[in-house]
């Protein structure tokens, strides 16, 4: 790894802590805050939403400050916000301070992916924006793990506090090994809007939050899945997810190399064919302790592999947008949070079992593949670069 990606991967470590630990650490919340744990479970809902609306908004407000600038000042975003929520005495602020902690999260890796992309060599884009997520990933072998144990044991402000801690330590690294950069061409909210006038961004929009949901239907539900159809023990459950962990960080490493060797389209097109059959798999395996150990390995390795060629493929849709295009992707991809669980759940209150989830999750990776493949055909045909409403039907056809 270069090592002014580094502050890139500690950034994505220090995010990625602070969106899954709080699965971990919701009883403890909720009884510190005088709640029950479904209401606690609006807390993910609020940072979700944070992401989604600050992906877009920030970047449009700091697109003609230099990459360095701007990521700069997220994190500092990330860095106070974070250790607001340790101090929050209510949960209503507690619901605002996450909801800030939110904002700084898709920008963050949006502008990150197009600061890895121009510090890479010709033909590695993939793999350097690959090296940011791998925080992400090694955030759910060992930052969730400990923050979900200092949670239970000690305190989950302290939790947060550690969660600031990093971003303390990611400014330092952004300020000390990330190159100055140039701000590439004038930037302006009209200019950057008019990228949602062109199809492409829009197909890729949905391959993300649709075939994405697919891993979501899958991790949502995968504690019930292991105690109540496979019967592992409660206790079990942090380690399976380390296992999932690593599989994810395998996966994200993998589909670099990969969507730089066969192109981001076909990269993506194989990993949404591939997570479909792994999803049907562990539906069928998931009574069976052996091979639904393997399968959550495989199935982490395999969802994780989309962020990198998906990333790619969006920035190079972008017709000058680069940065707000690349947010959006992160908005993409806590959309599928949302759908996959929401969806996911609904067999599950039907009746039909704990596994029943997968189902949801092939269909979803199904329908995402499709876009990927109509996205394909786009831009291996000819076809309209913008849509037109004065341009004939027969044309945009």
């Amino acid at each position: 790894m270069k090592k002014n990606l580094l502050p890139l991967t500690m950034g994505g470590f220090g995010i990625g802590m602070t969106e899954f630990v709080m699965m971990g650490i919701l009883p403890d919340l909720a009884r510190t805050l005088h709640i029950s744990i479904p209401v606690a479970g609006h807390l993910i809902s609020s940072y979700a939403l944070g992401v989604v609306l600050g992906a877009p908004l920030l970047v449009a407000i700091a697109g003609n400050y230099p990459p360095k600038k701007i990521l700069l000042g997220l994190m500092a975003l990330f860095t106070v916000f974070n250790i607001l929520s340790a101090f929050a005495p209510t949960y209503e602020i507690m619901l605002v301070t996450r909801l800030l902690s939110g904002l700084p999260h898709g920008a963050f890796f949006g502008v990150g992916a197009v600061v890895a992309s121009r510090l890479a060599g010709p033909g590695k884009e993939a793999r350097a924006i690959s090296m940011m997520f791998a925080g992400l990933t090694v955030a759910n072998i060992i930052g969730v793990p400990l923050g979900t144990y200092i949670g239970h044991e000690v305190s989950w402000r302290i939790t947060f506090v550690l969660i600031g801690v990093v971003g303390l330590i990611t400014l330092m690294g952004i300020y000390k090994l990330l190159p100055e950069m140039p701000v590439e061409g004038e930037s302006n909210l009209r200019k950057d809007l008019k990228l949602f006038t062109y199809a492409e961004p829009w197909l890729i929009l949905g391959v993300t939050a649709i075939g994405t949901g697919g891993l979501f239907a899958w991790f949502s539900y995968i504690a019930p899945l292991l105690t109540e159809v496979a019967h592992f023990e409660a206790g079990q459950i942090t380690w399976i997810l380390v296992l999932a962990g690593v599989g994810m960080a395998v996966g994200n490493l993998f589909s670099g190399l990969v969507a730089d060797r066969i192109s981001p389209i076909k990269a993506t097109m194989l990993f949404l064919a591939l997570m479909v059959v792994s999803l049907i798999v562990v539906y069928y395996v998931s009574p069976f302790k052996g091979p639904l150990l393997a399968m959550t390995f495989v199935t982490g390795a395999i969802s994780f592999s989309l962020g990198a060629p998906i990333q790619i493929l969006m920035i190079r849709a972008a017709n000058g947008s680069e940065m707000l295009a690349s947010s959006i992707t992160q908005a993409g991809f806590n959309i599928g949070n949302a759908l996959g669980a929401f969806l996911g759940g609904l067999p599950i209150a039907a009746g039909l079992g704990y596994a029943s989830p997968q189902w949801v999750g092939a269909a979803m990776a199904f329908m995402g593949l499709l876009l990927a493949v109509v996205v394909y055909f786009r831009q291996h045909g000819t076809r309209p670069t913008v849509i037109d409403v004065d341009m004939p039907a027969e044309v945009i056809a």
